[in-house]
């Protein structure tokens, strides 16, 4: 596998390991709990993050179509933390698979999503999913720490 691949997986694996830090030690009740009204889950956000990450690298960059559900992903709700701590250990996995396939040359290859018919480069679409997740991973690590201090209050 080529540099580029390699540090970006050790980036995605990164980003994993903190949401699995993450998940450490919480009750099922803190996964399905919502801080807010229009707000995601734990278990919702791990749950879209994969998707979302699949769909990315596996539908766009690698047009294998996961005949992803994304409407479902924020529907989720009593998965246990082993199932979830899978899920991220698929998607990896899925994402390693895929990218070892990839050259450098092909960052520069136009993709056409078969979703709505927008074009990208791969890189970019690439980038995109690695972006998507972290962003999410700010949001589970926020939830959590909204979860403890409700518990202190409590």
């Amino acid at each position: 596998m080529q540099t580029f691949f390699k540090d970006y997986l050790n980036l995605l694996q990164d980003c994993h390991n903190n949401i699995l830090q993450a998940l450490e030690g919480l009750p099922q009740a803190a996964l399905d709990w919502t801080p807010g009204q229009d707000m995601n889950s734990i278990s919702v956000l791990i749950f879209h993050t994969t998707g979302s990450v699949r769909f990315w690298i596996g539908d766009i960059a690698a047009q294998e179509p996961s005949n992803r559900d994304q409407d479902a992903e924020f529907k989720v709700h009593g998965v246990e933390a082993d199932i979830l701590r899978k899920r991220l250990a698929d998607n990896l996995e899925y994402a390693h698979n895929t990218l070892n396939k990839f050259t450098i040359q092909d960052l520069e290859t136009k993709r056409i999503s078969a979703m709505d018919g927008s074009e990208y480069k791969m890189a970019w679409v690439l980038l995109h999913a690695l972006e998507h997740a972290t962003l999410h991973l700010g949001q589970i690590q926020i939830t959590r720490q909204l979860w403890e201090q409700s518990k202190d209050k409590a």
